[in-house]
């Protein structure tokens, strides 16, 4: 189970590495999504196999135990009826049942650890599918606009500014410092609430100026 915990850490790591220099991050998270699912895939069927298991070792770990108490009964009623010999043979195989169901015990305890590391691991494979597939849309809408822009700085560039190595210099620097912000999920969530914020607030001060205009406007023409 540690093994496989090493290798999704890797893997996420590799992605965020990747996130940072890939042209087209649409087409490296679906690649990562795409990996992700058939090892959630891997993971329910070994579930499925884990689970089985340890039922089946929690169920001879109670057989075991019920026959212990059983012979544990059977001596007992043989000590009453004065057949010792017979309380001998049944408390010999009660011991040999009682050592069976400590085994079975211990294997059932490690099988059932594994199996909530397993079903943790499943989960977090889960988490992690569907954070990153929220934000595939947001990778499309921003891979768009930079083609968009590509499109308009080699179509209107050089018309469009005296020094157009300088504005493009800036663009090249914003969207660097843009794609720097996709290391980490949360801090691409962070950012688009941010943004939302500030474009609400441009929003909100362009109403509260043409507000005034109007004010302006009624009072020169009364």
């Amino acid at each position: 189970m540690s093994v496989i915990k090493r290798v999704r850490d890797m893997t996420v790591a590799t992605l965020n590495d990747r996130l940072e220099k890939t042209e087209d991050p649409v087409r490296l998270i679906d690649q990562f999504l795409w990996s992700t699912h058939q090892e959630i895939i891997q993971s329910e069927q070994l579930h499925r196999q884990y689970s089985a298991h340890t039922d089946s070792l929690y169920r001879q770990w109670k057989e075991a135990e019920q026959w212990r108490d059983r012979r544990e009964q059977q001596a007992m009623t043989a000590l009453k009826a004065g057949e010792e010999s017979a309380a001998k043979l049944a408390l010999q195989d009660k011991m040999a049942h009682e050592e069976k169901a400590a085994r079975y015990q211990g294997l059932y305890e490690q099988s059932r650890s594994e199996l909530n590391e397993l079903e943790q691991l499943l989960q977090e494979l889960r988490d992690e599918y569907r954070a990153v597939y929220d934000r595939r849309q947001f990778y499309v809408a921003r891979m768009e606009s930079l083609r968009l822009q590509q499109r308009l700085n080699a179509r209107f560039g050089p018309s469009a500014d005296s020094n157009p190595s300088t504005m493009f210099r800036r663009l090249d620097d914003r969207l660097t410092d843009m794609e720097l912000e996709t290391k980490s999920l949360r801090d691409l969530r962070r950012m688009g609430q941010e943004s939302a914020y500030q474009a609400g607030s441009v929003i909100h001060e362009a109403i509260e100026k043409e507000l005034q205009q109007l004010k302006r406007k009624l009072q020169q023409g009364g």
